[in-house]
């Protein structure tokens, strides 16, 4: 068994794709490697900032020997048959066997096929590799023609300690490298892999992403304790960071007082977006005065003049950053609100500021559903009017991350009430998972009509999400919508809202919708506007569709199943019920925790018998059973006790239905098991007599719709 190791050496990657690259030449080498009929022990990727490497241990020296058996023609076949296979086998006629088949006697043909060199097999995976490689963007360099991420300076390609004579870009395989860009610049030679790391370590590289992650977390935190402050943890910088520096030397730097004024999310976002610095706090979660830098660099003086030149790139930065703090405070934000006007939302939807204006006329309908909120709330129209403005200031300008922040800090220095100040700053969450949901009335009305708004827009122009592409984050937007519903328990009928919200768009987009019509649909609205009008709800129909498929992603990752969603969500559509996610939601928790007791087990098998004996006979009859039975031909005792306990069933459940209480709703189902199971244990269904056999499955059918009042059974999964 032997290894193979290969390094690429080049200018330095971008940190941002090291780790899908580590990925793809593990992926790309072990599909090889299987397809090849290889097998490895081990394989492993590794990537710094300039370099980018496999290791594959365990690898035979060539492919196994292989046979195959090719069945040829009869033996009683033409000749002109046999000389056709033997000159597609390259065989001669005594090479081969015959055997019965149990169809006759056959010619066979043992092909044996000799494996080929690994190392062969290897030069052909690496160069198509090499040619192919999927990097988000590359660059081509000199004369060369091929394209790589940055420079390629040299390619270590080892089998069994022999160099495999890849080629690319200019470049041929050895076993030369180069350690750090500085501290060991010099070339120097490998043997195998183990050699290579000992002399990669020796010339100041750490190959090992993780390693560089704790040295840099270790020290960073050290460092922070030395002056009595709190690391503030960034996962994302750390592995940026990582990417940046093949020998991390973390150091600590120091803040000028006179910065300490500039918001800290100002403080913090320039230093992390610009320079790449971890902040720290103080204990009551406070930015302090410090800051870490991770050096790609081992000096002599403990990295004095390192920490000193970058302290002096930061206080340039910081007075960038405070000079749009000062500049913007000189004039309200409300003033600032005027200058949305000129900026476009979308070209098809109009400025930033016809959407303030939709949201502002959207919000007191969604106020009126609110707990803890006014329809009339002078402080919601308030902070709609100015939630956008902020976008207008320098520093939102500078740091597009921070708008919301920095509106509710200039809210409050213009004297803006907290309700207000906090609704601007909260009125783009939830943006993730993970994101805070804001719970402040106005908050959570301004954010609900805020993503209600540009959902509807985009579904009026047909700007929908397709596969994997979202370009205006309409999915988050949705998600948004949900968790803000969800987690605030607000009764919020989504269809009524949606169309509520289609007409705060007037007439202003309506080219913009015809344009997104078929060509028919598009002729017939010039003359007949319910086309229009047919159209736009047919969007917002989709759009509920959309709000539903969010809301199974959302409940999946929570543990709950997507088809008991589904039960309910289907439901809630054919009998026209208002959209109401809360409902919706306390409908499959009830079903949920039905489902998970024997009577609502059996129930849901008595309900699939049921079904499949109806949609069997009906299509074998060409008619359909939904009539109620004739109480009058009920045979047997069973017929009659389920027959009453369906009227019981259908009247109670509704009742629980209709306030709310769906745990009463399928309680009241649970009745049903012991007559069900009892007709079908003592009834047969499709008897000779006829009448009684149409009367019986009307009584299955009676099953179905009684259960179906609760939930569409007819969706759940086994």
């Amino acid at each position: 068994m032997a290894e193979f190791f290969l390094e690429l050496f080049s200018e330095e990657i971008p940190a941002r794709m090291q780790a899908a690259a580590a990925a793809e030449i593990e992926r790309t080498v072990a599909e090889a490697i299987r397809t090849h009929g290889l097998e490895c022990a081990s394989l492993s990727s590794f990537v710094t900032s300039r370099r980018l490497g496999l290791v594959v241990k365990g690898l035979p020296t060539a492919q196994p020997d292989t046979v195959e058996e090719r069945k040829g023609p009869s033996v009683s076949a033409p000749e002109k048959a046999l000389e056709g296979f033997l000159k597609s086998t390259g065989m001669k006629k005594e090479e081969l066997v015959v055997r019965n088949n149990g169809k006759g006697d056959f010619y066979f043909a043992n092909i044996r096929r000799q494996g080929r060199p690994t190392a062969d097999l290897l030069k052909e995976t690496v160069e198509a590799m090499l040619a192919s490689f999927p990097w988000p963007k590359s660059m081509r360099w000199n004369e060369h023609k091929e394209h790589w991420v940055r420079p390629l300076h040299s390619i270590v390609c080892l089998f069994d300690g022999a160099v495999i004579p890849v080629r690319f870009a200019g470049v041929e395989a050895g076993k030369t490298t180069r350690g750090h860009r500085f501290l060991a610049p010099a070339a120097f030679e490998v043997e195998n892999f183990d050699d290579y790391q000992k002399k990669i370590r020796d010339a100041f590289v750490i190959i090992d992403t993780d390693e560089r992650k704790k040295i840099i977390s270790d020290a960073a935190h050290a460092l922070a304790q030395s002056v009595g402050c709190k690391l503030l943890e960034d996962a994302g910088l750390l592995d940026e960071v990582a990417g940046l520096a093949e020998y991390p030397v973390p150091l600590l730097g120091k803040i000028d007082d006179e910065f300490m004024s500039v918001p800290q999310e100002v403080l913090i976002t320039s230093m992390r977006t610009n320079q790449k610095y971890f902040c720290m706090t103080d204990d009551n979660g406070k930015m302090a005065p410090y800051f870490v830098v991770v050096a790609n660099m081992k000096t002599g003086n403990g990295g004095k003049e390192i920490v000193a030149g970058n302290e002096r790139v930061l206080r340039a930065r910081l007075s960038d950053a405070r000079f749009f703090w000062d500049e913007d405070r000189k004039t309200t934000l409300a003033s600032k609100a005027d200058k949305l006007a000129s900026r476009v939302f979308h070209a098809k939807l109009g400025s930033v500021a016809d959407k303030v204006s939709r949201i502002r006329a959207l919000l007191p309908e969604i106020l009126k559903y609110v707990p803890g909120a006014n329809a009339a709330d002078a402080d919601a129209d308030r902070a709609a009017l100015l939630c956008k403005a902020d976008l207008s200031t320098g520093m939102v300008g500078e740091f597009p991350e921070l708008q919301g922040i920095m509106g509710r800090y200039y809210a409050r220095f213009d004297g803006e009430n907290d309700a207000v100040a906090e609704a601007i700053a909260e009125h783009y969450s939830p943006l993730g998972p993970k994101d805070r949901c804001p719970s402040a009335p106005v908050s959570v009305a301004l954010a609900l009509a805020d993503k209600i708004d540009t959902l509807v827009g985009f579904w009026l122009i047909d700007l929908k999400p397709t596969g994997s592409k979202d370009p205006f984050a309409l999915r988050r937007a949705a998600l948004g919508v949900i968790r803000l519903i969800l987690e605030n328990k607000i009764r919020l009928p989504l269809t009524d809202i949606f169309q509520i919200s289609r007409t705060t768009y007037g007439e202003s987009i309506r080219c913009a919708v015809q344009e997104a019509m078929t060509a028919s649909e598009k002729r017939e609205s010039v003359v007949e506007p319910t086309v229009l009008t047919n159209w736009t709800a047919r969007q917002m129909g989709s759009l509920a569709e959309f709000i539903a498929e969010r809301l199974k992603v959302l409940m999946k990752d929570r543990g709950v199943r997507h088809d008991h969603i589904a039960a309910v969500y289907d439901l809630t559509r054919k009998a026209d019920e208002p959209f109401d996610l809360v409902r919706m939601l306390l409908r499959v928790e009830a079903l949920t925790a039905f489902l998970a007791t024997d009577d609502g087990a059996d129930l849901l098998t008595a309900y699939r018998r049921a079904a499949n004996i109806l949609r069997i006979e009906s299509a074998k009859d060409k008619r359909s059973y939904d009539e109620k039975a004739d109480e009058t031909l009920l045979s047997s005792d069973e017929e009659r006790v389920l027959f009453d306990a369906l009227g019981k069933v259908v009247i109670n459940s509704s009742k629980k239905i209709a306030s709310d209480d769906f745990e009463g709703a399928m309680a009241a189902l649970a009745a049903l098991r012991a007559p069900v199971d009892a007709f079908f244990e003592k009834v047969q269904v499709n008897c000779d007599d006829e009448r009684l056999r149409a009367n019986r499955l009307r009584l299955l059918s009676m099953i179905a719709d009684a259960m179906g009042g609760a939930a569409d059974f007819s969706v759940i999964e086994g």
